[in-house]
């Protein structure tokens, strides 16, 4: 005891789980992947979710409302006055924005396939939930999926991801069941874990990347051999891929093909899903409801 002076009374620190610094560190990041794998778990168990219907797609594709508006706007432009540069952009911007609104075909049909898939899923109970209808939490083929099952009167589940530009989640997810992670594996994981199918509409390297790691784990039997995999847009995706290469050069095969279902209308499309979750997905995992 230094010249005989009792010390102070100190407050206590911190525990470690009240500690922002300590929780946002390195040495922490178990416990923040733990934290993605059962703050989900818990809440997807207490809204009764049973399963659920994936449905990728580009973050790009907008509205009918929107793009007709963008188209609209920009061709009714007076060009006459522009400078040889600015016509150049104008006629870039043009096409983009004709592109969109072709592409904008997506958007509603994946709103109206959620909303079928949504309106039929609710005649089978709510204890649990059945097939919610689960996105990627953003904006375009995500928002469309969650605006559909909002707009038949149903829950649908939003994961979200932290990304190094702003992004919110589109405001028809279900309050209680919009999750915002920062790992890409654990968001795919919640992806995975309880669904029963995936639709996937036309998107970049993001839906490409959800695509191959599903279709990894089917093949490779991580997942239920009869979990649908639909691919939605003919004209788009044998522009982009060429699935039977694949079984030609032989590092795919006749089988592993056929784990692809494909569509190119919201009926069939809908059809499809319905017909392989009757048959195969009826009766409720045991998964949530073990915790």
């Amino acid at each position: 005891m230094p010249n005989g002076k009792r010390p102070k009374p100190q407050h206590a620190p911190k525990p470690p789980h009240q500690d922002p610094e300590f929780l946002s560190s390195t040495p922490a990041r178990p416990i923040r992947i733990l934290g993605e794998y059962i703050h989900p778990l818990v809440q997807l168990k207490r809204e009764g979710i049973g399963d659920t219907v994936v449905m990728f797609g580009s973050a790009r594709i907008e509205s009918r409302e929107t793009a007709q508006a963008r188209h609209t706007r920009l061709k009714k432009e007076n060009v006459s006055k522009m400078s040889a540069a600015s016509l150049a952009k104008h006629r870039a911007a043009l096409r983009h924005a004709k592109n969109l609104l072709e592409m904008s075909r997506y958007y509603e049909e994946a709103r109206q396939l959620s909303h079928k898939l949504t309106s039929w899923s609710l005649t089978l109970g709510p204890r649990p939930r059945r097939f919610v209808v689960c996105s990627g939490g953003g904006p375009g083929i995500m928002e469309a999926a969650n605006r559909g099952a909002y707009e038949a009167g149903g829950k649908s589940i939003g994961l979200s991801i932290e990304l190094p530009h702003e992004q919110f989640a589109n405001p028809y997810i279900s309050p209680e069941l919009s999750f915002n992670f920062k790992y890409f594996f654990m968001r795919k994981l919640w992806f995975a874990q309880i669904a029963k199918a995936l639709i996937v509409f036309p998107g970049g390297f993001g839906t490409m990347d959800e695509l191959w790691e599903m279709l990894t784990l089917l093949q490779t039997h991580k997942l239920p051999q009869h979990n649908i995999i639909l691919i939605y847009g003919k004209k788009y995706w044998d522009e982009v891929l060429n699935w039977k290469a694949m079984v030609r050069w032989g590092t795919i095969n006749e089988d592993e093909y056929k784990m692809l279902q494909f569509a190119d209308t919201v009926d069939e499309a809908f059809d499809h899903i319905r017909a392989g979750l009757e048959k195969y997905h009826m009766g409720v995992d045991a998964f949530l409801q073990a915790y």
